[in-house]
């Protein structure tokens, strides 16, 4: 693992452990130009979710790195009210990274998610072949105008149950 690799990777934790799970307000500009971005390339369902915690105690404050499922894949998940934070937090890293600085980490390098009780691994085989525990990117920089940024994945993450 290079300098930089190692770097990224124990800045990621340390951000991780000093974050909280909660949500806070979103720099509202940030949040309504990254849903935008979503709208553009067709995460139509994704953005949605995250509107509905738009004006609620329940937003994001920090910058984050959403992995968003398509809408195909959305619509197979039975995502009730309540659950809708988890969510979004299972499918972000809290930190906004463009996919060049995820091409970086090497095959097996956990990152934190969202949730301080779950870890993303890495699966890094080279360009196009990038994944995050189960679930392809197959959409990069997605969101290019906020400090959130955003790729498209071909399932929802799962994690393993221990």
């Amino acid at each position: 693992m290079n300098m930089k690799c190692l770097f990224m990777l124990f800045f990621l934790l340390g951000f991780a452990e000093s974050q909280s799970s909660t949500f806070h307000p979103f720099n509202h500009t940030d949040l309504q130009a990254a849903i935008g971005d979503m709208r553009s390339k067709s995460y139509y369902g994704f953005a949605m979710l995250l509107q509905m915690l738009n004006g609620t105690t329940v937003e994001p404050t920090r910058e984050l790195t959403f992995f968003m499922p398509d809408d195909r894949e959305l619509s197979s998940s039975a995502i009730s009210a309540n659950q809708i934070e988890e969510f979004l937090l299972k499918h972000a890293i809290p930190m906004p990274l463009y996919y060049n600085d995820l091409s970086h980490f090497p095959t097996g390098t956990l990152v934190p998610s969202g949730l301080s009780s779950k870890m993303m691994r890495i699966h890094n085989r080279g360009r196009g072949d990038f994944f995050v525990n189960n679930a392809q990117i197959v959409s990069s920089n997605v969101c290019l105008n906020s400090e959130i940024k955003c790729h498209g994945i071909d399932a929802i993450i799962e994690y393993d149950s221990t």
